[in-house]
């Protein structure tokens, strides 16, 4: 018995809750409730974040993550290896992530560009990003509740009786 708590000691190596992501360095066990991936989402592995893209937007977005220290080639160059995976699989999830990407490359640009002095009232590209990342959450979901819908040869099966001749 384990000292003081009745219970036996454990027999091997305690087995820990496998990181979903890490960030900064530190692991993420649980996605966040109000973010949905896909099971075959495109992984990333950069120094300040390693899981999938829809989390990085996701923490981008929530600005726990600054776009700043997102290495845009980097994703870019996974994005492309992961590209040649998809092909002949699932080219439509390839071209929502491209659309991610080019997303991450134009909203780091805008951010790394000098800003004219008279152009002070501009949007900051991050809110850009917070409103694309929104309208990308909705189409997103749009197409997972139509999903949802059953569908005639798919979930309903009409019944075709022929009258006697």
């Amino acid at each position: 018995m384990a000292e003081g708590n009745g219970q036996p000691p454990p027999i091997g190596p305690q087995q820990e809750e496998m990181p979903f992501a890490l960030v900064g360095g530190e692991p993420l066990t649980t996605p966040p409730e109000d973010l949905y991936i896909p099971p075959d989402a495109l992984e990333v592995i950069l120094e300040a974040f390693e899981g999938p893209l829809d989390l990085l937007l996701y923490l981008i977005k929530r600005q726990n993550l600054d776009i700043l220290d997102i290495p845009v080639a980097e994703i870019t160059h996974q994005y492309m290896q992961y590209i040649e995976l998809m092909r002949e699989l699932r080219l439509e999830l390839a071209a929502e992530y491209l659309v991610m990407a080019a997303m991450l490359a134009e909203i780091k640009s805008r951010m790394l560009l000098p800003r004219p002095v008279e152009e002070g009232d501009e949007e900051d590209p991050r809110a850009e990003l917070v409103r694309r990342l929104q309208e990308y959450e909705r189409f997103k979901q749009a197409a997972e509740d139509l999903d949802a819908l059953p569908r005639m040869e798919r979930d309903l099966f009409p019944l075709r009786v022929e009258p006697p001749p």
